[in-house]
């Protein structure tokens, strides 16, 4: 038994650290991780994601097709947790934890879609059937950003806009807090 027990903890000793921790000194990941939080009345909102970066690359039609479902982060789907059930677009969403997913079209509103696969790699799409809410928000024109940026321009009483901004792309996407 005790024999078990040290070939255990010496197996235990010999694995290397998971993958997923960065130590100083490893390469710099192209796509840093970034993480927002915003409290909403009563209710956390939560994404974390990758930043993809634009690099000088012609982003959407080009890099992102039109009319094809995409997640706006690198290596996995964009993580959105909320505590509270919400209302997006007009669109009731339950509270829980979703992966985030875009279908940007060149003309007419793009598609945001919140899917019940809420941890995955970043393609391919998880498919409608696994949906749990799909709204329609009209992009904007923006200044130019580098690279993936979400972000809650303002917040008040029950309601706040999560945008998401890259190249000259702006989606603002109505949140309240049921």
């Amino acid at each position: 038994m005790r024999s078990a027990i040290l070939l255990f903890a010496l197996a235990l000793l010999s694995v290397s650290p998971l993958s997923g921790q960065v130590e100083r000194g490893d390469p710099i990941p192209l796509s840093q991780h970034a993480r927002v939080k915003q409290a909403v009345a009563w209710a956390s909102i939560d994404l974390e994601y990758r930043r993809p970066v634009a690099r000088g690359r012609e982003l959407f039609g080009s890099l992102i097709p039109w009319d094809e479902a995409w997640t706006p982060a690198a290596d996995s789907a964009v993580v959105f947790t909320t505590s509270a059930p919400l209302t997006v677009a007009g669109e009731p969403l339950a509270a829980g934890s979703y992966s985030l997913w875009l279908i940007p079209r060149e003309a007419g509103p793009w598609t945001v879609i919140f899917s019940r696969n809420a941890r995955v790699f970043h393609g391919p799409y998880p498919g409608p059937r696994r949906d749990a809410l799909r709204v329609e928000v009209e992009p904007k024109r923006g200044e130019h950003v580098e690279s993936v940026l979400f972000l809650f321009p303002w917040a008040e009483g029950p309601e706040t806009e999560l945008h998401f901004r890259w190249g000259e792309t702006l989606l603002p996407i109505p949140i309240t807090v049921r």
